[in-house]
């Protein structure tokens, strides 16, 4: 823990609880010490605890209930607007276990609104497929992916229970750029259903459409309900981020 005299006493408390949780002696859910019991082990005012407690809670890191106390938070799922990650690794990375239900793989023709994500001729073939991605069983992500089956085209003989889209994808067909949106939606039933979630459940779904040096390879509707997934980005300075 660092030296409480070389920042502000309410940054050693918030470092000392971080450090807990890292280290898995406060695993998710377990009670934290309160503002009193923090005031006399670190000698601060009952106003200093609180700032501590109180940006924690507001970063997502701990859960204040009244008259119960302060616990630690779930952790969810954060996903990057800066970088295309592979969600297994993103769980694997928390200590959590993946998983995955494969809803649907097949060939199909090409309407007006993929044709035109994926560069292709109206009518023509793409492939297309629908898996949900589960943390410690828990669903975080509906997954329906277009792919260009000229840059692609084992996609569909892939076995996604051993792999994911992303992984398979970056290895055949190297990233070379791509972009993405975000809005608030409402899930539909089917998803719903598909992602154990009562309607209407608030979700986020970011549209990404990634290409290699060939073209566009795939274009992906990645829908996460909102209650268990968060999105983040760290700006550098002097990075180009356009």
């Amino acid at each position: 823990m660092a030296n409480p005299n070389s920042e502000p006493r309410y940054l050693t408390i918030k470092r000392f609880i971080c450090e807990q949780i890292e280290q898995g002696v406060w695993p998710e859910h377990s009670q934290v010490p309160s503002e009193n019991s923090l005031c006399e082990q670190f000698g601060v005012s009952r106003m200093t605890a609180r700032r501590a407690l109180q940006e924690l809670t507001g970063d997502g890191v701990l859960l204040r209930h009244q008259g119960l106390g302060t616990f630690v938070a779930e952790r969810k799922p954060v996903g990057s607007l800066l970088e295309v990650r592979n969600i297994a690794d993103d769980i694997s990375q928390r200590g959590h276990r993946y998983s995955n239900r494969i809803l649907c793989m097949e060939a199909r023709p090409a309407g007006d609104e993929m044709a035109l994500a994926l560069d292709l001729p109206p009518g023509s073939e793409l492939f297309r497929s629908v898996i949900v991605h589960l943390d410690n069983e828990v669903p975080v992500q509906w997954e329906e992916r277009y792919t260009n089956p000229a840059l692609a085209p084992d996609y569909l003989q892939q076995d996604f229970s051993l792999t994911t889209p992303n992984r398979y994808l970056s290895q055949v067909a190297p990233l070379a750029g791509g972009e993405h949106t975000v809005e608030a939606v409402l899930a539909t039933e089917e998803q719903a259903r598909a992602l154990e979630v009562a309607q209407p459940e608030a979700c986020l779904l970011i549209k990404r459409r990634t290409w290699s040096s060939q073209g566009v390879v795939s274009y992906a509707r990645l829908l996460h309900p909102g209650s268990r997934y968060q999105l983040g980005a760290r700006l550098v300075p002097g990075a180009n981020l356009t």
